[in-house]
């Protein structure tokens, strides 16, 4: 009977075969000192690389979804695979560097209390640059945070371990236990938000979210989505507006609501149309429309 590997390595593969296969190099280029598995979901790549990925690397599981199936959908079908202690879900735009793996997993495991963790992150390029330190909660109302040390050179100044709001969902180890206890990632969402309701799910039940430093992932950032990409605005918006949904009640919910309906959206939207940006302006206003029409059509979000 083959050991349970300390972490499942999950990666989704949506048309980026290139970078797919970089990820899988960083980590063959620096073997880790716990064991692990890697699974890569190929979330309905128009070529099916996920052909191509097997014959390629055969010590890799690989699963093809026929359809793309979001990205907490494709996380899903991971984890229902997944053998390891710890799942560990991994950008495929990302780079590892070092034998640091184990400081995630040794984090993890320290204390019962904890659920998950995330790594310091930073931009390939340039990669002296930080892109993820850590959250700061989310404003009751707003539903805005800063994200810790974003942007900032990376000169040892957030080399200390602690508590965070949530985690990065381009690098995240969470306990298999949790997962049995919380469930899976939301699927509603289906891209953006759901690795911080998922987060907010795991706090509720008691656990704590975890930044550790002494494993740093570098980040090539969203190609398949494009930066501002009028794609992303609408999920942003679409799914903002749904967070707040599932997790404010009472006054707090209907001001959260109202802010982004009547004070956030519309001026976003008279920004993007003063400077020419009409698919943008477009996104925002049919991510408002369709949270209202998901809405209606599934009462138990």
């Amino acid at each position: 009977m083959n050991q349970q590997p300390d972490i499942s390595i999950i990666t989704i593969n949506y048309n980026g075969l290139e970078e797919t296969c970089q990820l899988i190099e960083s980590l063959q280029q620096y073997p880790q000192d716990c064991s692990y598995e890697f699974i890569i979901v190929d979330n309905g790549s128009i070529q099916n690389e996920a052909l191509l990925l097997q014959k390629k690397y055969p010590e890799v599981h690989v699963i093809r979804s026929e359809q793309n199936v979001g990205f907490s959908g494709g996380n899903n079908l991971g984890i229902q695979t997944a053998k390891g202690k710890g799942i560990f879900l991994l950008n495929n735009d990302t780079l590892v560097t070092a034998n640091d793996l184990k400081y995630l997993y040794e984090r993890l495991y320290s204390s019962p209390v904890i659920g998950a963790v995330s790594p310091k992150i930073k931009f390939a390029f340039p990669p002296q640059h930080i892109q993820f330190a850590g959250f700061t909660p989310l404003s009751k109302y707003t539903l805005r945070n800063r994200t810790i040390g974003y942007n900032e050179t990376d000169e040892g100044q957030f080399d200390i371990p602690q508590e965070t709001s949530y985690l990065h969902g381009a690098a995240m180890m969470v306990k298999r236990e949790v997962v049995e206890q919380v469930g899976r990632m939301p699927e509603i969402y289906f891209l953006y938000y759901e690795e911080m309701d998922w987060c907010t799910q795991m706090s509720r039940q008691g656990y704590q979210l975890w930044y550790e430093p002494r494993c740093t992932i570098y980040h090539k950032e969203s190609r398949s989505t494009g930066k501002d990409s009028p794609l992303k605005t609408y999920y942003l918006t679409r799914n903002r507006l749904l967070y707040a949904w599932r997790n404010r009640q009472g006054r707090t919910l209907y001001i959260s609501i109202l802010y982004q309906l009547l004070m956030a959206n519309p001026k976003n939207i008279m920004m993007y149309l003063l400077h020419g940006r009409l698919l943008q302006a477009k996104a925002i206003f049919d991510g408002s429309k369709d949270f209202f029409l998901l809405k209606h059509k599934r009462e138990n979000i």
